[in-house]
């Protein structure tokens, strides 16, 4: 029976963790939840799997949930009560999918307790790769990749070498405007960038999704995961989000991994490494209706947020932290229709193009990087 903490259960990661839960009683077990605001869906979530353990970002919303959940789960607040969390918590997993940023310390405060990492907030490796990949080494401890790009060339990867491998192929679906013509680009609006062609997310990721900023950000992160160099990383758009990324060896042969888009699969294998179980409700693909699969080469003109990021990941240090922390407050701007879609990669430019980069790594180095790639960035709005 393995115990699951799921930081950022009630987000469309976390709510598809708990489904793959729910059907495999015998496997695991809810042992803690945490979240931002939404008190009513964590209450439901410890009262139908008796977590004893939750946290809410969001003061007032824990102050609702001690109220809704008495006695029966002690409940942490505001952003230290994670770390609280997961010190009081006894577990074997932590599902980090969090947004943002906000991942980051409670992602290795989980490596430093020896916990197991289901990864599902690519921010945490971007941002702080080598410090995190470092202290899990030095920690025995393994991180699965839950994205679902990164998941297939996990699985891609098992029991081979890196160096049979020529480069990593990143699918992508291109989002909801990969065909849209460049001069239409300044009046998309939020609600043609939330509407997702295949998959089922979040605010924020559905909007990186639509810049392709999502992307250079699983780069960034590939890079990490995998002590893959970027110039051996590549990304390819593959709209059906069938094939969800490949490996082309040095023999010229590849491997792919296939699926359904549906997030429960990438999360179950992360849970159940390396043992395979039927996923409840899952669909397998029927090939002799699925038709083509197409590949195209991204735009850069479109999409200026992957050259941005591979400029980033090869500048290394605190360059890639001051990129993600640039786009969360662009991004959130966009979505409070404050900037046009365009501005995003505007703003993401202006903060990498104004910071020196810093080599020191260490967690107060990427503490003072973000927050300074946030405060550039909201003045530049």
């Amino acid at each position: 029976m393995k115990k699951i903490i799921i930081l950022g259960s009630t987000g469309s990661i976390g709510t598809q963790a708990v489904d793959v839960i729910e059907a495999h009683p015998q496997l695991f077990t809810l042992a803690a939840v945490a979240a931002h605001s939404n008190w009513e869906l964590a209450a439901r979530q410890i009262q139908a799997h008796g977590a004893a353990f939750a946290c809410m970002t969001d003061e007032p919303a824990a102050e609702k949930l001690r109220q809704e959940v008495g006695e029966r789960c002690t409940v942490f607040s505001g952003p230290e009560g994670l770390l609280k969390l997961i010190d009081e918590c006894e577990a074997d997993m932590v599902l980090t999918s969090l947004v943002g940023a906000a991942g980051i310390e409670p992602t290795l405060h989980a490596i430093e307790k020896g916990l197991d990492i289901a990864l599902a907030n690519k921010e945490t490796l971007v941002a702080a790769g080598e410090l995190v990949m470092a202290e899990a080494a030095r920690r025995g401890v393994r991180i699965l990749p839950v994205d679902s790009e990164h998941g297939a060339i996990f699985q891609c990867l098992e029991g081979r070498s890196g160096s049979e491998v020529d480069k990593l192929l990143i699918t992508a679906s291109g989002g909801p405007h990969f065909h849209r013509p460049l001069e239409e680009f300044p009046s998309i609006t939020v609600e043609q960038c939330l509407k997702h062609p295949t998959w089922n997310m979040g605010g924020k990721i559905t909007i990186d999704s639509a810049t392709m900023f999502n992307k250079g950000l699983e780069v960034i992160e590939a890079h990490w995961l995998f002590d893959m160099p970027y110039d051996r990383i590549e990304v390819v758009v593959q709209p059906q989000s069938i094939i969800h990324s490949m490996i082309q060896f040095t023999d010229g042969s590849v491997l792919a991994q296939l699926g359904m888009p549906d997030m429960r699969l990438p999360i179950q294998y992360a849970f159940t490494y390396p043992q395979r179980y039927p996923v409840r409700g899952a669909k397998a693909i029927d090939w002799k209706t699925l038709g083509s699969l197409e590949f195209f080469a991204p735009d850069p003109e479109k999409f200026p947020s992957l050259p941005l990021a591979y400029e980033a990941g090869k500048a290394g240090g605190t360059m890639p932290c001051v990129l993600n922390g640039a786009n969360e407050v662009a991004v959130y701007a966009f979505l409070r229709r404050e900037i046009s879609f365009t501005r995003i990669f505007d703003v993401v430019r202006t903060v990498m193009e104004r910071h020196t980069v810093c080599r020191d790594v260490s967690l107060d180095a990427i503490r003072s990087a973000d927050a300074w790639a946030r405060r550039c960035a909201a003045s530049l709005l």
